[in-house]
């Protein structure tokens, strides 16, 4: 390892504990950033297993705010009949659901336990709907939308899960690498007058954008320690709950179970994205 190197990795160590408080709300920034990446990651997860488990019922599940009184019922499944892509309905009731969920996970003393924390019976009323293919439940889903019964209705589960997820999952991604970029734009702001200074001495560029983009990575790498450390004790305290509302859906074992591919992708996020905006912001100050 070269002298010069070795100051600059020293430099930029240097400059990350002078700049204590700045450096903190960087990792700060930098931690939430890397947090809506993870999300993104275990919210496309939850989206594949949606999708996976509705192609697997080939059903749409519709779920009801407050339970229907029978004569709503009646009205529903009469007006939802006479559809002629519906093929079946199956009205389940919250106790009906309440009593299908403990019959399920019987033995399962953490998910039981958590039920009786969260008291009562939070589950909804839920309609089953079967369409004679697969292709016909986006004509159902538009009749809902206009169904006389829609304000009834708390939501419903669909192919349109997996478009959706997408979207979120550009619109977080874009979120982050502005989050990051401004963060560390703003920690280079501040040290403008040093950075003037070394390029009056004949500091060469490398000299200048070395520190700036190890204190990017020392960042970097904090926010990743912090970010895996906090998601992974609220998946422990979360996956029951999860699965309360989405039977079978077990975010903790997939996060410690996708280990290494969580890593990666939280070292790029974090490491990546503080490096990267450490080397485009400080080039401002760079030009001749």
């Amino acid at each position: 390892m070269s002298a010069s190197f070795k100051r600059i990795i020293k430099s930029g160590w240097v400059g990350f504990r002078r700049n204590s408080g700045l450096s903190l709300a960087t990792v700060f920034i930098m931690v939430m950033a890397i947090s809506l990446v993870t999300s993104l990651f275990l919210l496309q997860k939850t989206t594949d297993f949606l999708v996976m488990s509705l192609s697997e019922k080939v059903d749409m599940a519709v779920y009801f705010s407050e339970e229907p009184s029978s004569d709503e019922i009646a009205t529903i499944q009469k007006e939802l009949s006479g559809l002629p892509e519906v093929k079946t309905l199956e009205y389940i009731s919250k106790e009906e659901a309440l009593q299908k969920f403990i019959e399920r996970h019987q033995g399962e003393e953490v998910i039981l336990e958590s039920l009786e924390e969260v008291g009562g019976n939070p589950l909804l009323a839920s309609l089953s709907i079967k369409a004679f293919e697969a292709t016909q439940y986006a004509a159902i889903s538009s009749f809902l939308d206009s169904a006389s019964f829609k304000d009834l209705i708390a939501f419903s589960l669909t192919s349109t899960i997996s478009n959706t997820g997408i979207a979120l999952s550009i619109v977080l991604a874009v979120v982050a690498v502005l989050i990051a970029f401004n963060t560390v734009r703003i920690a280079i702001f501040n040290s403008r007058d040093e950075i003037e200074t070394m390029r009056l001495v004949g500091a060469s560029n490398w000299f200048i954008r070395g520190p700036f983009l190890v204190q990017g990575m020392i960042g970097g790498l904090l926010a990743v320690l912090i970010t895996f450390f906090v998601f992974g004790i609220a998946l422990w305290f979360l996956s029951p709950k999860i699965d309360l509302v989405i039977p079978g859906l077990n975010l903790y074992s997939y996060f410690f179970g996708s280990f290494f591919m969580v890593i990666v992708l939280q070292l790029a996020a974090g490491v990546g994205l503080g490096a990267c905006a450490s080397w485009l912001a400080i080039r401002k100050y760079l030009k001749v």
